[in-house]
């Protein structure tokens, strides 16, 4: 059965139904050797990138496998690196259902998942077991009832744990679906945070001889001078990399449509435009000093391909991948690949 055929019988389904069978027939595809049946083999455009080595520059977002369930599935799909998570300190079931809606005319998603996942350890241990050793960033975050004021001690619990099977960990401040995760993206909150981290970080760093890149994870719906602001104090603590963007909470791309009033973050096809602004503010601001993951919006080998030439070091998908399948993997790495042969 093609990966089209297989979509339209999925997208009968509840949007959160429907993930989980994805997830568990891309997990079992694998598991019997019939990758091919749905994937093309891997867009070989290797590039190093806060010194590692990935193999292509098309990576799986965050939030797809938070509970590193299906890594060895994913990354038999021709991605360059995955990303799971986000993941916190301790179990928890995320906000009630339902709370992920399909927006399929608009090419959309809204989630207001909250961070459901299985706990670091339930992550860990499914980390250990999988085969793949490939690039595999952890993305962390905190636990809906921890106060606001413990909030370091969440993330530096979960970064201790994942430390030594990440290639990267990113830091999760920009979800919409945590109450006032978002204001850890300003000011003094935002210091006090990355001082406490970068110091279990470079703790961590010495204890195993090996350097674990930082990254964080930042918003769409900041303005120009907020996104310089975050810029600036990212390179003044030596975070290694900058995800651009998560989910935006405007509606203004779909006002109107089906679900729009859902409370939550927007992903997918409406939201490239505002990703892609906030990824020129980036470029523009840490003028190579850091990395810069672009996500947002990727639906066409093009849009992939945009993003690295505004300025992106990386790209990830997400929403794109589950309208449009593992041809957009291809076709992104491709199209990338192509882009960058004339830099």
């Amino acid at each position: 059965m093609s990966f089209n055929a297989l979509r339209e019988l999925l997208f009968l389904l509840p949007t959160e139904t429907s993930h989980y069978l994805s997830m568990q027939s891309i997990a079992w595809l694998q598991q019997m050797n019939l990758t091919s049946l749905i994937a093309k083999p891997r867009i070989e455009d290797p590039v190093d990138v806060m010194g590692i080595r990935f193999p292509n520059r098309v990576g799986l977002a965050a939030g797809l496998d938070k509970d590193a369930a299906c890594v060895d599935g994913l990354a038999a799909l021709g991605f360059g690196f995955v990303e799971v998570g986000t993941v916190t300190p301790l179990a928890q079931p995320g906000n009630a259902k339902p709370r992920l809606f399909r927006l399929r005319e608009q090419q959309a998603i809204i989630n207001r998942m909250g961070f459901n996942n299985d706990g670091v350890d339930a992550l860990v241990r499914r980390v250990k077991r999988c085969n793949f050793d490939g690039v595999l960033g952890i993305n962390i975050g905190k636990n809906k009832l921890t106060p606001l004021e413990r909030t370091l001690d969440d993330y530096v619990t979960c970064l201790r744990k994942v430390y030594p099977h990440a290639s990267f960990v990113t830091i999760n401040i920009s979800s919409p679906n945590t109450k006032d995760l978002r204001a850890l993206q300003y000011g003094d909150e935002l210091s006090m945070l990355l001082e406490g981290i970068k110091l279990a970080h470079r703790e961590l760093a010495e204890q195993h001889e090996h350097y674990v890149p930082l990254v964080v994870k930042i918003a769409p719906d900041m303005d120009d001078d907020e996104l310089r602001s975050i810029c600036q104090q990212l390179m003044a603590f030596e975070i290694d990399g900058v995800i651009v963007s998560n989910t935006t909470i405007s509606r203004s791309e779909v006002e109107g449509a089906r679900h729009a009033g859902e409370a939550g973050g927007l992903s997918g096809a409406p939201l490239l435009g505002k990703s892609n602004h906030a990824l020129e503010a980036v470029v523009a601001e840490v003028q190579g000093k850091i990395a810069v993951i672009g996500v947002g919006g990727i639906m066409t080998g093009d849009d992939a391909a945009k993003k690295i030439r505004l300025g992106a070091d990386l790209v990830q998908i997400y929403t794109g991948f589950i309208f449009e399948g593992p041809d957009l993997i291809e076709s992104s790495a491709r199209a990338i690949a192509a882009a960058t042969l004339h830099t």
